[in-house]
């Protein structure tokens, strides 16, 4: 099922993707005794249970919403952390003149850089050098402490399209990361969170684009720590939570990788487009 979140006036939705539009959970029930989730934080702490009603939705003949007369919302809006792991491809730790790591390299970001899928992101005037990194974000579904690799994937609820922007300059300040990585709105997450039932995490390609022209193209079968195994590392050393998010990493072919006389930092005006297979394509444009 591909879910969502969308303004609708100074409320956040939540909705479903079917063929026809997009579902407005609130208002399809509306009328009914409908007892299920009406928000995303509810579906995912409700689990099977409440995807089993979304899903009788679906399978009505309710009202929906033309997709393009919709203003997205980030797909997860309050998630109590924010991780991201770094250097997870081998190529891209190759491109960066980086060590290819023995074990995951965890940094953060906070709420503030969570944005949606069309949103016009405003860049930081105290920085220059901005770049792009597409990734596959996990989504927690259920508490997870000291998990093993082989459970990890079912304490997932599912995964959508991540865009770690990141202004370079900023981020090689010290030796930590923070401040380039968490910058308003640079956490673009969307369209869409599709639950993991419809996806295999470890065979899913990647591509990013900007201004039409492909800059990054992989596939997550070449991540170093795959998806089951950054869920088990990290919930040894933290609890994860429902509704947390993980970006996992991006494959080569970020600007920070060009020789530096080649590169050309992301600028105003830049449309950045990240694609991942069977779960969406999230567009944003810089000012």
């Amino acid at each position: 099922m591909k879910l969502l979140n969308f303004k609708a006036g100074e409320q956040i939705r939540l909705g479903i993707k079917a063929d026809q539009g997009i579902i407005d959970v609130e208002s399809a029930t509306a009328a009914d005794s409908y007892d299920g989730p009406t928000t995303l934080e509810q579906v995912i702490e409700s689990g099977d249970k409440g995807l089993a009603k979304l899903a009788e939705l679906l399978n009505k003949e309710v009202k929906t919403i033309p997709e393009e007369k919709i203003v997205y919302a980030p797909c997860v809006i309050k998630p109590e952390k924010i991780l991201c792991v770094g250097l997870n491809y081998i190529s891209h730790g190759e491109e960066c003149n980086m060590n290819i790591p023995e074990s995951p390299i965890l940094f953060g970001k906070f709420n503030n850089a969570l944005a949606a899928h069309n949103q016009v992101i405003q860049l930081p005037k105290l920085a220059e050098k901005f770049d792009y990194e597409a990734e596959l974000v996990i989504v927690m579904g259920k508490e997870a402490v000291n998990v093993s690799k082989e459970d990890a994937l079912s304490y997932v609820f599912g995964y959508t399209v991540g865009n770690d922007l990141s202004a370079r300059d900023l981020q090689f300040r010290s030796g930590q990361w923070l401040l380039g990585k968490t910058c308003d709105h640079f956490a673009p997450l969307g369209p869409y969170l599709v639950t993991s039932d419809e996806v295999d995490p470890n065979n899913l390609a990647i591509q990013c684009e900007v201004n039409g022209d492909i800059r990054q193209s992989s596939n997550t079968q070449h991540m170093i720590f795959n998806c089951a195994t950054i869920v088990s590392y990290i919930s040894q050393y933290m609890t994860l939570k429902p509704g947390d998010i993980i970006f996992s990493g991006t494959p080569s072919g970020v600007i920070l990788g060009y020789p530096e006389a080649e590169q050309r930092w992301l600028k105003s005006g830049d449309k950045v487009v990240v694609s991942i297979e069977k779960i969406g394509t999230l567009t944003n444009i810089l000012k």
